[in-house]
């Protein structure tokens, strides 16, 4: 299929051949060097020598090249080629032997001298760079051809110290070009030689410009039910394509859509291949790929196809749908030069209306308004004898203004006109995407209406506003007209301002129209803008003539993973929400990457949602995560649960099994590959049934891989072996046979095994095929997919010498790239990685002791981010960073650090482009390496194998030493190990748990009166820090609104109030109990909307039950876990963050002012029962109550005690099993005493055999530490486990972590990592 796919392409390419010299291998010679001195034009010159025409590549002609009169503004310089060419290159000069030079230039085209258009690159940057010197030749090759007559140069930037100079040349050659245009009621009918043509491929290309937004370019159906339409709708280009419908079992056309703007009077390249189903749609630079519905391979077309318009069978010049209307060129279908055959009247081709071979001028020009603060244009009324005519349409006094615009802003002035009498004023504005009329009178006196839907949509929109009969009527599209009455007669005072004013007297708060105006009529007189253009017709500034600058910005779609892309004029915005991921374009995931991670930051067993690949292009998968033992296994479950019962099932005919896991196969795989272990469980029972032919050894019964390949081993983890687990532990019942059910009784068997190995997991399909003899059966039960261990979260290399580095494959990372790792070191400074490429490049290094630098270059100058810690970060401890670039943002994340962003210049270079290897731990120039330990490296999703490369790498050694670089979670709940010089400590600061390993609870009992109150230090916006960072070429942006809320409760009240965070800005979060004991989620973030309000769960949770609440905010997303279940998602109303947080509150709450009737009564109602470990982001609260009472952050009212919310749960459990226990003892048997008898000396014997056990633990701890203490006298410094104290209360555990940072730092080991 790909051979054959291959084989259309170059066909495809053949055509085009034949179409365009440009694929001609030296379209590259000069075009301007012999144009005659007619072909130069200017804006202006500074005089005869510096004309225009002596603007030659290489000449000194006049005064060496050209430059404009020092008073212009807009200057440009055009040539024309004379007739159409293909443009591959343009180079620039300054003026000979001067100080003239142009350093920056737009470059614009067009094919009549009007209607220009701005040459971008494939990123959308239209700057080309110009020179330094007034000697040296800058060329600058497009990156996509431009097919054009006409050029124009229009200077942006000069020499400081002089002023412009230009010299030019356009390199490119000829093209055949055949060209046909349509009406708009006319069409060309390509007619076949035989009823039907029937085509396995197809290849159709052809280039149009059009100025509508809709028509048909193409069109041809069978009878069959196959059809083919290509169209242009609301600008975009439409396919509509079926094969084989004879049974009508579509619903409907769908469309496959392609392009943005194509109604903008520009050339627009499409191209169509198909062979069978498979299809590319092709315009300009994108290309859709899709399969063509209907049942068949091939397109049986009857008769002909139509191009330019569908008529009607029997009715020439009646078309079914509207048809197109502008210019075709170069039109191709199947290598046939359709265009050619017309012109040449040929039979095949019949011609329907007027159908001419030269494209016809445009009639439409536009203007653009680049501002949104500064861009108007004003225009005076008609002269009275020009209007006499119209006067009388728009009463005695009255005005008419029509005109057509098109943007994506969905707020701007469009009009503004002063009315007499005083101080009457009429505007028109764009107001949430609708239009909307205002008249203002004297005083606050004012009247609106409103009109239109969506006219922020990027098309062109009409609009006509007329004064009549004491009333002002508007009209939007042709839709009826609204109207406001007026006080009194008025008439236009003064100009008519387009798009804002220029003065401040418009008191406008709108922002000035930026977009796109046409055909513009005042009082029916159309106004001429070259004329404006010339300063000869009103005044006007920030705005270009001659064209529509107007870009789609979500075209392509940079959001990732599904995110839905809007845009305004000058940028774009992804909406993330359903997607699983965030950020702003979508990038980073909101999922942890393996269920070891999820225990890392506190969580425990449970569904939840994993993404093994981050932000690599694989979605989450739902997994249940089982921590309860001392390995985290990732159970993945399929959809065969019960035991499946096999009979009449042969080698021939197999009974098959097909599993699903609710995720694919790459999915699957990554969770896999990610882990340290697999393995899956199938339980086998037989009767007379053979798992492998006794004879001849084949397999009667086997299973396919994820893959779909075939095995037919049973057990263990060797799969060359055809064996059953039996064979392989030698217990077998008949030692003659490799399986259980080999032996071929009538008597059930058992083989039941262990899949092991890696490589082959999961199972997809179990195919058994004997069970058709009589008596035959076999039942069998595949558990689900179990793995543990997360093979990149311990995966580290050690650096010991500065010139050493791990090199890896060039960083994919065009459009976006993320960067994570762990590491620690005692050197000042040192690159972590970097990657260059021949101007770009991207690097994050320790740039000095206690800062951390991201630095990156993707063509707009060197862009710099840092993080600065308020302790060394080189303190040979383990330290967190994620570097973060994509085409809005960057972003640098250290450790629990203030997360930092840097903006991206509007339209600035998007893609990093790299070419060298990746170098990490170290630079291609072997300075300034990194010394020390990295871990966890993962780019884009992609986890790096360090310890695989450094086995091979000088000076770089697999692993880290030191007690905290190991696979065991030693500090749970995020706590963080820190390391010692004879063992490690926990650093339990940062976690809401307490204790030596950050796992003892910190749980507290209230009664009605207890809260507990913590007041922020400063006003404080969460995870903000909105420091300037020296830039130039970007602007660092706020932090992105974020809450993490975890805690844990026993209560019996309801409604109760769990926890509240306030702000000074009026808005608050709050977590109660309803009436009904459900769980209510309050957020009120906006102070003019009510407040968002979540119910995960109708039940009682006041229960007297231990519940764990986890709640995480990422923008507008809301997830929320209770207990076990799975992470339940909501949608909030708002993105907004939280500003100025003034205090979080436990329990009951006094001030209740702002909050609402259910959240005040839950307030005032407060809390009975007992609190534990809440996180609010990085701050525990009840953690702090206990630990610094005398604290002025933490206020507590009424009773508070140190409590044990687990042993109350249990208490409370075990109170309801007693009371059910007496309600039954009535109902014992006779024989009750006796086992209570039995039961006693149990309970005595166990005690006896505890006691024992607990002396020998006890002698044997003091042998122990006498032994460490001969060792630690001999001077020995050798590595030791946790060094414990005893302490006399848990008080003294947590206050012992307000000194760590401290104590962390004595008598640390003198090494790097």
């Amino acid at each position: 299929m790909v051979v054959l796919l291959h084989m259309v392409t170059l066909y495809s390419l053949s055509v085009l051949s034949g179409a365009s010299a440009a694929t001609h291998y030296n379209c590259n010679g000069p075009l301007v060097s012999t144009l005659p001195q007619s072909s130069f034009q200017s804006s202006s010159q500074s005089s005869v020598s510096y004309a225009a025409h002596t603007a030659k590549l290489n000449r000194r002609d006049g005064a060496g090249g050209w430059s404009p009169v020092v008073t212009e503004q807009e200057p440009w310089l055009q040539v024309d080629l004379k007739e159409q060419m293909e443009v591959t290159a343009v180079a620039t000069q300054g003026r000979f032997d001067s100080w003239d030079w142009v350093s920056g230039y737009l470059l614009l085209y067009s094919d009549t001298g009007r209607a220009w258009k701005q040459y971008r690159h494939e990123d959308g940057v239209g700057r080309l760079v110009g020179n330094v010197n007034s000697e040296a030749v800058v060329q600058n090759k497009l990156s996509h051809p431009v097919r054009t007559r006409f050029l124009r140069f229009v200077p942006l930037d000069w020499n400081p110290s002089g002023w412009m100079g230009l010299r030019v040349e356009a390199y490119g050659c000829s093209y055949k070009s055949y060209v046909a245009d349509f009406d708009g009621r006319s069409s060309l009918l390509y007619r076949f030689n035989q009823k039907s043509m029937s085509t396995v491929k197809d290849v159709i290309s052809l280039r149009f410009k059009s100025h509508q937004a809709e028509g048909v370019l193409l069109h041809g159906e069978g009878q069959r039910g196959d059809y083919i339409t290509l169209e242009l709708h609301r600008g975009r280009l439409d396919l509509y394509l079926n094969l084989d419908d004879s049974r009508r079992l579509s619903s409907g056309r769908v469309a496959v859509s392609v392009g943005s703007l194509l109604d903008d009077q520009q050339w627009h390249n499409v191209q169509v291949e198909r062979f069978n189903k498979q299809v590319n749609l092709t315009v300009d630079a994108h290309t859709q790929h899709f399969h063509a519905k209907g049942d068949g391979h091939s397109l049986e077309v009857d008769y002909e196809l139509s191009f330019g318009g569908i008529p009607l069978p029997g009715k020439p010049g009646t078309f079914v749908r509207k048809n197109f209307h502008g210019c075709v060129e170069n039109l191709y279908y199947n290598g046939i030069n359709v265009i050619d055959l017309a012109k040449r009247r040929k039979p095949q081709i019949h011609s329907v209306g007027n159908v001419t071979f030269s494209c016809s001028p445009p009639q439409l020009v536009a203007c653009t308004f680049l501002s949104s603060s500064s861009s108007f244009l004003s225009l005076p009324p008609p002269p009275p004898a020009a209007s006499a005519s119209s006067s009388a349409a728009a009463g005695v006094g009255g005005f008419s203004v029509r005109f057509q615009f098109r943007t994506w802003n969905p707020d701007g002035l469009l009009l503004s006109v002063q009315l007499n009498p005083e101080p009457h004023r009429l505007q028109l504005q764009i107001n949430s995407s609708r239009l909307q009329m205002t008249l203002h009178g004297s005083g606050r006196a004012r009247a609106d209406a409103s009109t239109g839907q969506g006219v922020s949509d990027g098309l062109w929109h009409s609009v006509s506003l007329n004064t009549r009969s004491r009333q002002v009527s508007l009209t939007a599209d042709g839709e009826p007209a609204v109207t406001i009455e007026l006080w009194e007669q008025l008439e236009a005072g003064g100009n008519f301002n387009f798009g804002g004013c220029p003065t401040e007297d418009c008191q406008n708060s709108t922002p000035d129209f930026q977009g796109c105006v046409r055909l513009i009529f005042i009082n029916s007189q159309p106004m001429d803008l070259n004329r404006v253009q010339q300063g000869l017709l009103g005044n006007y500034n920030e705005l270009q003539f001659d064209t529509c600058n107007i870009r789609d910005r979500c075209l392509p779609n940079l959001c990732e993973h599904g995110g839905r892309c809007s845009q305004t004029w000058s940028s774009f915005s992804c909406d993330c929400s359903g997607t699983g991921y965030s950020g702003a374009t979508c990038h980073n995931s909101i999922y942890e990457s393996s269920c070891e991670a999820y225990k890392l930051i506190g969580s425990s067993s449970g569904f939840y949602s994993i993404d093994p690949d981050g932000s690599g292009p694989l979605g989450p998968a739902q997994v249940y995560c089982n921590m309860t033992e001392e390995k985290v296994w990732t159970v993945l479950a399929h959809n065969i649960t019960a035991p499946v019962a096999v009979h009449g099932s042969s080698l021939d005919k197999p009974h098959v099994t097909r599993f699903d896991y609710g995720a694919s196969p790459e999915q699957l795989r990554a969770v896999v590959t990610g882990s340290e272990q697999c393995q899956q469980e199938v339980i086998y029972n037989c009767k007379k049934s053979r798992l492998f032919n006794t004879k001849d050894g084949s397999p009667l019964t086997w299973w396919l891989d994820w893959e779909g390949a075939r095995r037919s081993y049973w057990g263990g983890f060797l799969p060359g072996v055809q064996q059953c687990s039996c064979s392989l532990e030698e217990n077998c019942v008949d030692m003659n046979y490799f399986c259980n059910c080999d032996a071929d009784t009538d008597a059930w068997a058992n083989d039941t095994g262990i899949l092991s190995y890696k490589d082959h997991l999961p199972v997809s399909q179990i195919a058994v095929g004997d069970t058709n003899r009589t008596g035959s059966q076999a039942v069998f039960l595949l558990g689900p997919l179990r793995c543990y261990g997360d093979k990149s979260l311990w995966n580290a290399a050690s650096f010991y010498q500065e010139s050493s580095y791990l090199y890896f494959p060039t960083l994919q990372a065009e459009l976006a790239s993320d960067i994570s790792f762990y590491f620690k070191t005692s050197a000042p400074s040192g690159v972590f990685l970097e990657n260059q490429g021949l101007k770009d490049f991207i690097r994050v290094e320790l740039s000095s002791p206690s800062v951390v630098t991201f630095s990156f270059d993707v063509g707009n100058g060197p862009a710099v981010l840092t993080v600065k810690s308020h302790l060394p970060l080189n303190d040979r401890q383990w330290h967190f960073v994620r570097a973060e670039r994509n085409v809005k943002e960057a972003s640098l994340q250290v450790d629990q650090l203030p997360l930092r962003f840097l903006e991206a210049p509007a339209d600035g270079h998007l893609r990093l482009r790299l070419s060298s290897q990746l170098f990490v731990g170290g630079t291609a120039s072997q300075q300034r390496g990194f010394l020390g330990c990295i871990r966890t490296l993962t780019v884009n999703g992609v986890h790096f194998d360090l310890e695989e490369r450094a086995k091979m790498t000088p000076g770089v050694t697999s692993g880290c030493p030191g007690y905290c670089s190991g696979s065991t979670s030693l500090c749970h709940n995020r706590g963080r190990c820190v390391e010692k010089s004879n063992g490690f400590v926990c650093d339990c600061s940062q976690s809401a748990y307490g204790g030596t390993t950050c796992n003892q609870e910190v749980s507290v009992s209230f009664d009605t009166e207890s809260s507990v109150t913590y007041t922020f230090q400063e006003p404080f916006s969460v995870m903000q820090n909105r420091r300037s960072q020296a830039s130039s070429v970007s602007a660092e942006s706020s932090s992105r609104a974020r809450e993490d809320v975890a805690f844990s409760f026993v209560t019996s009240q309801r409604p109760a109030m769990l926890l509240t965070v306030s702000t000074f800005s009026q808005q608050y979060i709050a977590v109660i109990l309803a009436k009904n004991g459900s769980l209510q989620i309050w957020y009120h973030l906006q102070t003019d909307r009510s407040p968002d309000v979540f119910s995960p769960v109708v039940t009682n949770l006041a229960d007297g039950r231990l519940h764990r609440i986890r709640i995480h905010r990422v923008g507008k997303n809301l997830y929320v876990q209770i207990d076990q279940d799975i992470h339940r998602k909501y949608t909030l109303s708002s993105e907004a963050e939280l500003i100025l947080i003034r205090s979080l509150t436990l329990g009951k709450v006094t001030k209740r002012a702002g909050l609402g009737e259910e959240v005040g009564q839950a307030a005032s109602r407060g809390f009975v029962g007992c609190l534990s470990s809440v996180q609010f982001n990085h701050v525990a609260p009840l953690k702090a109550a206990l630990t610094s009472r005398s604290s002025s952050l933490v206020s507590i009212r009424g009773t508070m005690e140190q409590s044990n919310c687990g042993a109350l749960a249990e208490t409370h459990t075990h109170t309801l099993q007693d009371q059910t226990v007496t309600a039954n003892k009535d109902k014992q048997q006779p024989g009750g005493s006796s086992q209570k008898d039995l039961a006693v000396i149990a309970g005595v014997v166990t005690a006896v055999v505890f006691i024992a056990v607990c002396a020998l633990a006890v002698i044997s701890r003091l042998l122990y530490q006498q032994r460490r203490a001969q060792r630690s006298g001999g001077g020995g410094s050798g590595g030791g486990g946790m060094k414990e104290e005893n302490r006399p209360s848990v008080y003294t555990d947590y206050r012992t972590e307000l000194h760590l940072h401290n104590s962390v730092r004595e008598n640390m080991k003198e090494y790097y990592i």
